[in-house]
């Protein structure tokens, strides 16, 4: 696998990958890339974009996802999150969502391969300093994966796009939730290698269904990188093998104590600014998954950061709690 700026990536969630997030992420990982949220261009146009699109400069490298089905619009959204600073701009081709599907976006372009060409070449026009990229599934309901993943991947590499990342299920707009979405659709990690022989001159990056740093190299090991999701939220430690295990470079904390310490600076900083401390502790909660004293950190922090007033303290005293076990007294 290539050392490429794509080797591996934390996946954007809705409702998870916020840049209070991204900033605890990077305690974990410096070179890992981090996206955002996905953002819809009509909010970007027409929201607020400092809260929208903000993001501290401890996150680089970081990019933007778009979601939108209007080429203009498309391009407008890019174009303002462009001059944010964004390492990237991606374009969401998988998202399957009520929300999104009423919008005509998200999956359902998986069914329109030109109008997704069309939206990337706008949004490339409109930030040509930034490289913009697509992520997609490999189908969606009745659609053969082999015919519509490759149909997509041709239309757009016609128009210029050279990287793919790929969620390696079909997506159900009908009859599943989002959550099953990610879930029941069987994975196809061969496809995503077929596409590549196929492709070898495009960057094709594996995501879906990986468990770990070591899983995603196992399975990206002839692509051209990997995008670890909800094992990289749930069980944030698994960061820490990013840098050594990807990069050959040491982690930026050496433990999960160390990152907690190094991030309580910008905890504090937030908390100056307003910002409640449980919107940056939720992320935070299952860092010491599965050892001693994970379960009285997750329930410190559930239980006392949604309190008014609650302070930095709360987390101190969590991490003190935590670090008084066996496993982490030293």
């Amino acid at each position: 696998m290539n050392m490429q700026p794509h080797t591996f990536s934390v996946a954007p969630m809705m409702d998870w990958t916020d840049r209070h997030c991204r900033a605890f992420h990077r305690q974990l990982t410096r070179r890992g890339l981090l996206y955002t949220e996905m953002v819809t261009a009509d909010a970007i146009i027409h929201g607020k974009r400092e809260r929208l699109l903000g993001f501290d400069v401890i996150e680089h490298p970081v990019a933007l996802q778009l979601g939108g089905s209007d080429p203009t619009k498309l391009g407008e959204a890019a174009r303002i999150g462009a001059a944010f600073g964004y390492d990237e701009i991606n374009l969401n081709i998988g998202c399957p969502s009520d929300r999104v599907q009423s919008g005509s976006f998200g999956a359902c372009l998986m069914r329109e391969p030109d109008l997704v060409a069309a939206l990337w070449r706008a949004a490339q026009d409109a930030a040509p300093g930034i490289p913009v990229t697509i992520k997609c599934r490999i189908g969606v309901d009745e659609q053969e994966p082999r015919e519509a993943l490759f149909a997509l991947v041709e239309a757009c590499a016609r128009a210029g796009c050279t990287t793919f990342i790929v969620h390696a299920r079909k997506a159900w707009l009908s009859g599943l939730s989002p959550k099953e979405n990610r879930e029941v659709p069987p994975l196809d990690y061969d496809i995503v290698r077929e596409l590549k022989r196929a492709r070898p001159h495009l960057t094709i990056v594996l995501n879906g269904g990986l468990l770990s740093v070591d899983h995603a190299l196992r399975e990206s090991a002839t692509l051209d990188g990997a995008m670890l999701g909800r094992a990289a939220y749930q069980n944030p430690s698994v960061l820490l093998d990013v840098d050594p295990g990807v990069f050959g470079v040491a982690a930026p904390n050496a433990s999960r104590v160390a990152a907690i310490e190094a991030h309580l600076p910008y905890i504090e900083r937030k908390l100056g600014e307003g910002t409640p401390l449980h919107a940056m502790t939720r992320h935070m909660l299952g860092l010491f998954n599965a050892t001693p004293g994970g379960r009285l950190w997750r329930r410190t922090l559930s239980e006392r950061a949604v309190r008014p007033g609650a302070g930095v303290d709360v987390v101190r005293e969590a991490l003190l709690a935590v670090s008084r076990q066996p496993a982490h007294a030293a």
